[in-house]
C-alpha cells in the first residue's frame, strides 16, 4: 500500500504544476494539455479505488489512519478535477465571444435606400462590452461553482474524519468529556461549511441579477 499511495501522491503533485501551465499555453496546444491532465487525474482515480480496498485491508491499528490518507488524496484530486472543469468553461466562453466579434467584424454594412447608416463603432463598442460583461459574470459563476464543489467536498471530508475520530477515540478509550468537544466542533465546522454555501449562492444570485 505504501508504495501505490507515495506514487499517487506524487501523480497529484505533477498534475498540479501541469494545471500551472495551462493559462500560458497556446490556444492551439491547450486542448491536448486538458487531455493530459484528464488522464493523469482519471488514473489517480483508479488508483485511489485501488488504496480504498487496501486500506480496508490494514491491521486495526492502522486501518483509520490509512483511511484517512486516502481520504486526503481523494480530497485533492477533487480539486483538480474542479479546477481543470472551470478552467475548460472559460477558454468555451473566450473562444465562442472570439468567434462572435469576428463575425462581427468581418459583416459588411451597407446603407439602405433612405440613407439611414448604422452607427458601426457604437456597435462594436456596445458589443465589447456586453462581451466583456459576459466574461466577468463567467468568471464568477465559475469560481462561485468551484467554491461550492469545495465547500461540499470538505463537509464530507469532516463528516467522514468526524466518524473516524470518534471510532479511534473508542478504541483508545478517551474520555468523554473530550469526546463531546469533538462532537461540538464538528458541529461548529458544519455551520460554518452552511453560512459559506449560503453566502456563496447569494453573491451569485446577486451577480446574475445585477449583470445579466
Amino acid at each position: 500500500m505504501e508504495t501505490l499511495y507515495h506514487q499517487t501522491n506524487k501523480q497529484i503533485q505533477e498534475v498540479q504544476s501541469f494545471m500551472g501551465r495551462l493559462e500560458n499555453t497556446d490556444r492551439q496546444s491547450v486542448h491536448l494539455l486538458e487531455n493530459e491532465l484528464q488522464a493523469r487525474i482519471d488514473q489517480i482515480f483508479s488508483h485511489l479505488e485501488r488504496l480504498e480496498i487496501l486500506a480496508s485491508k490494514e491491521p486495526p491499528n492502522r486501518r483509520q489512519n490509512a483511511k484517512l490518507r486516502v481520504d486526503q488524496l481523494k480530497y485533492d484530486v477533487q480539486h483538480l478535477q474542479t479546477a481543470l472543469r472551470n478552467f475548460q468553461h472559460r477558454r468555451y466562453s473566450r473562444e465562442s465571444q472570439d468567434r462572435e466579434r469576428e463575425e462581427l467584424m468581418s459583416r459588411t454594412f451597407t446603407t439602405n435606400d433612405a440613407d439611414t447608416s448604422i452607427p458601426i463603432d457604437e456597435t462594436l463598442q456596445f458589443n465589447s462590452n456586453l462581451n466583456n460583461a459576459h466574461r466577468g459574470m463567467d468568471d464568477l459563476l465559475g469560481s462561485g461553482s468551484s467554491i461550492l464543489t469545495g465547500l461540499r467536498d470538505q463537509r464530507g471530508t469532516l463528516k467522514g474524519s468526524h466518524k473516524k475520530m470518534l471510532d479511534v477515540a473508542n478504541m483508545l478509550g478517551l474520555s468523554n468529556t473530550v469526546m463531546r468537544l469533538i462532537e461540538k466542533r464538528a458541529t461548529q465546522d458544519k455551520f460554518i461549511i452552511i453560512g459559506g454555501m449560503l453566502l456563496t449562492c447569494v453573491v451569485m444570485f446577486l451577480v446574475v441579477k445585477y449583470l445579466g
